[in-house]
């Protein structure tokens, strides 16, 4: 009896083990296979954005933007960010960024949209939201409102974090150069860095992107007991 129920608990560890080793394994997140960047956020996270101009920390709350706070909070595990350039600056309205410094990058990113999120914030100084080339285009591109431009809200811009500490940085973010045109714009996403280095060497970057702890909240005082 004892042999049996011990050949029956050997044959369940088997299958088991089968099943384990056929088991289909996570896909390693790779910046060139967009599929493989699909964390789920969590609730709330902060990113350290480490610019030529100082340090800014972007805080996310998922629940504003679901599908723009995922898209984003992969792109910065991934190291999307590394040497990314604000290409763009509009002095009182935003800087752009999110073309990647990497030609490579920009090619395996061209088509890989996210639908749009409803709009349940406004477009004020500090926020962060997606760039777009019309509805259920998001990608990888997006803009730091520098004053209140919540004429934006109608459009469909819908932002998913702001700006919690070192907007005075984005404020020194360089204004020079408006890289957007046509044939720069498609000069930067086939030549990458390497473009915007010797057409636009004044541009100001992200060196690195990184999550950082949100700082916990503080408990409240005590009561003293009566």
């Amino acid at each position: 009896m004892r042999q049996a129920l011990l050949a029956i608990l050997l044959a369940g560890a088997l299958t088991a083990q089968t099943k384990s080793d056929n088991a289909t394994p996570a896909a390693v997140p790779d910046l060139l296979k967009p599929a493989t960047l699909n964390q789920t956020a969590p609730a709330a996270f902060r990113v350290k954005l480490t610019t030529t101009k100082g340090d800014v920390i972007v805080e996310v709350t998922r629940d504003w933007a679901p599908l723009g706070a995922d898209r984003f909070y992969n792109l910065v595990q991934a190291g999307f960010f590394t040497d990314c350039s604000f290409y763009r600056t509009i002095a009182g309205f935003m800087t752009q960024f999110g073309i990647s410094a990497r030609p490579e990058v920009t090619r395996a990113w061209g088509d890989a949209t996210i639908p749009d999120d409803p709009v349940k914030q406004s477009n004020t100084r500090g926020k962060i939201t997606f760039a777009t080339a019309g509805p259920n285009t998001r990608s990888t591109q997006f803009f730091i409102n520098f004053g209140d431009n919540a004429r934006l809200d109608a459009l469909g811009f819908a932002p998913f974090g702001e700006v919690v500490e070192g907007m005075d940085v984005v404020d020194k973010i360089y204004p020079g150069y408006d890289a957007a045109p046509a044939d720069q714009y498609l000069l930067i996403q086939e030549q990458g860095k390497a473009f915007l280095d010797k057409a636009f060497p004044m541009l100001d970057r992200i060196l690195t992107a990184a999550i950082v702890p949100v700082p916990a909240e503080p408990k409240p005082a005590a009561t003293p007991e009566k």
